[in-house]
């Protein structure tokens, strides 16, 4: 009986004959031969059926099942070095488990962009989309790894708020029974009451913002990991930072080298993003925008082709610290040498993909944050619970946010987040 086998295992049962469960990628009838692509979720392979070596009717159907018919395949591994993964199936036999209907709507034709993501639960069958998923499963699976290995203690935070985190002009409103909620911005706040709980904490999950942008760094609902740590400041912050994102990056190129070359990224860029990252202030990144064409004053906030133009001045990831403190969220620390900055930092990759990080040092002392909350118009009733942490037990603490889709499109070399998630959530989109 033949032996069951992945496509991600394969190598192990070169010379051996095997069992593989999987989809019809598509086929390429050749008179005597017939070459199909099968796929089964840990990766592709072609088989090679050759008549007479295999049942007719498994000949036949090789020839003319359609595309994205699940079957069961029987063949030989052979090594094949001009095969993607360097081996191939030579066939024994075929079945059909399910028939698919004629008509598979993504053929290997081009197809537009809005014809793929209007078919995105298909589309994620492609080998380049099979390809980015596995490499955001590897980036979130370094993220936990890190900081669990780090000492961080996982605290999931609410998606249900009762108020805003960083503004309210981008909050999703919502009924809650009766009375109004908001569909999280960030985990950071109740992350802070986590880290005075366990010196060390984190938060991974989705977040929401209701911001009318389409440029290809933003996504209406996106994914954040946000560690936040007690008695430690801004430069300890960035310290974790860089090393967290140079362990992300030396975790895929080690462990999805297949899928960067399916999409075709030179893993030599990512093999040198190793600390420690250069760090320069709002001041001298304002001086690298402006030399570059970037008509910007002080105290405006870097946008995307600003922070494009900095980080192509840089081979690493760069961060940026000390923005001007109207720039940044209430809760920023300000700089006790320079008041009018907060002890804030943006780390923006390389290459323009701009920030992929942002985070700095929190307000400790409960009077300034009261101050603040109120010149920001934000309800002091919603805040009690976070005014409560500077009354009991505050300390010097810091964190940061690291969005998972901009770090994914960074490290695969993506044009735009929109392939970095499953299923996107975008401006005009939130189909299917």
């Amino acid at each position: 009986m033949a032996e069951r086998c992945t496509v991600a295992d394969i190598a192990r049962c070169a010379g051996k004959e095997v069992e593989l469960l999987g989809w019809l990628h598509n086929s390429r009838p050749s008179g005597k031969l017939c070459f199909i692509a099968i796929r089964d979720g840990t990766g592709f392979i072609q088989g090679v059926a050759v008549r007479g070596q295999l049942p007719d009717e498994a000949f036949e159907l090789c020839r003319t099942m359609n595309q994205e018919s699940s079957l069961v395949a029987v063949g030989v591994v052979r090594a094949e070095s001009r095969a993607p993964g360097g081996f191939e199936l030579d066939l024994r036999d075929v079945r059909v488990v399910a028939a698919s209907e004629d008509g598979y709507p993504i053929t290997l034709k081009e197809h537009g962009v809005e014809f793929l993501m209007d078919r995105r639960h298909l589309w994620l069958r492609s080998p380049r989309q099979h390809a980015l998923l596995r490499v955001r499963a590897e980036v979130i699976a370094a993220c936990r790894e890190f900081l669990d290995g780090s000492g961080f203690t996982l605290v999931d935070a609410p998606i249900l708020t009762p108020a805003a985190c960083e503004g309210t002009t981008t909050l999703f409103e919502t009924q809650y029974f009766d009375e109004k909620a908001y569909l999280s911005q960030s985990g950071q706040l109740y992350n802070e009451a986590a880290a005075a709980a366990f010196g060390k904490a984190y938060c991974f999950g989705p977040t929401f913002r209701a911001e009318k942008s389409k440029t290809r760094r933003h996504l209406i609902e996106f994914w954040m990991v946000e560690p936040e740590m007690a008695f430690c400041d801004l430069d300890e912050c960035m310290g974790v930072a860089e090393e967290m994102v140079a362990y992300i990056v030396r975790r895929v190129v080690e462990r999805r080298p297949a899928e960067l070359a399916t999409l075709g990224r030179d893993a030599g860029r990512l093999l040198a993003v190793k600390p420690p990252f250069p760090r320069i202030s709002y001041d001298e990144a304002l001086d690298i925008a402006r030399g570059r064409g970037e008509k910007l004053e002080w105290g405006e906030d870097l946008g995307a082709t600003a922070e494009a133009a900095v980080s192509e001045a840089f081979a690493l990831p760069v961060f940026v610290h000390r923005y001007p403190a109207t720039c940044k969220a209430f809760y920023m620390e300000p700089d006790p040498a320079r008041p009018e900055v907060a002890l804030c930092a943006d780390l923006l990759a390389p290459e323009g993909y701009g920030e992929i990080v942002g985070g700095g040092q929190r307000i400790a002392g409960r009077e300034l944050l009261e101050r603040r909350i109120g010149e920001h118009g934000l309800p002091a009733a919603a805040y009690g619970w976070y005014v409560d942490l500077r009354r009991w037990g505050t300390t010097p603490h810091s964190g940061f946010g690291l969005g998972i889709e901009r770090t994914v499109a960074w490290i695969a070399g993506i044009e735009h987040v929109r392939e970095a998630i499953p299923f996107p959530r975008l401006l005009n989109r939130i189909y299917p």
